[in-house]
């Protein structure tokens, strides 16, 4: 019996590994609406195994760096809680206007804020890494199945990523700006909730916005 409990403990994701699983999660997700989505040749991707199944990556060489820093970032903010969200918005290279909005939201299990006199939640159960990957494959495979329901992007578009934080304004990097939230016009935005997934440690819901014409 002590054994059987060793190995669920063993095997039970700390916040540094939820942490890594998150921010591969959101990098592979960008990869991959990048593709469906036309914003980049599909020829300037490849497969790799990730989650337990195939992933797409990027070969183009500037998008790999700037997604790589983009990434090494979120992971920092991951570690130290301070990321409520993040945000891929696709855009008309031309007009700049937001056609299509990616929304990632992130929480802390067990730490959402309590309504007075409300009982504390039970603390999560422990998750295996396996688990979760079971539920990460879920919602890529909605994203790769997107396409059967998103407008076409029959214009050249290009992106841009937001970060949701707690960090002040001294504490945000460099390359990190101010920006407005790209959000889509109310009277022509449709949305649709994508599945979530959990590491007992974060978790993470997904929805897709885009502008009808």
């Amino acid at each position: 019996m002590a054994t059987k409990q060793a190995t669920k403990t063993s095997q039970a994701i700390s916040l540094k590994g939820s942490t890594k699983i998150v921010t591969e999660f959101f990098e592979f997700s960008v990869n991959s609406i990048l593709y469906q989505r036309g914003v980049y040749p599909s020829d300037d991707f490849k497969m790799v195994k990730k989650f337990g199944t195939q992933m797409l990556t990027t070969t183009d060489e500037s998008l790999q760096a700037y997604l790589t820093a983009i990434t090494e970032q979120v992971h920092a903010w991951l570690m130290s809680g301070s990321i409520s969200r993040l945000v891929l918005a696709i855009m008309s290279k031309d007009t700049r206007e937001t056609i299509e909005r990616w929304q990632f939201d992130v929480k802390m299990e067990g730490n959402e804020p309590l309504v007075e006199g409300q009982e504390p939640p039970p603390p999560p159960k422990p998750k295996t890494e396996k688990a979760v990957q079971s539920e990460i494959r879920d919602v890529m495979k909605q994203i790769t199945s997107s396409v059967s329901f998103l407008p076409m992007l029959d214009e050249p578009c290009t992106f841009n990523i937001l970060a949701y934080t707690s960090a002040s304004s001294d504490d945000q990097p460099a390359q990190w700006v101010e920006s407005d939230a790209h959000m889509i016009d109310a009277a022509r935005v449709e949305q649709v909730r994508l599945r979530s997934f959990s590491t007992a440690v974060h978790k993470l819901e997904a929805l897709v916005a885009y502008r009808l014409d």
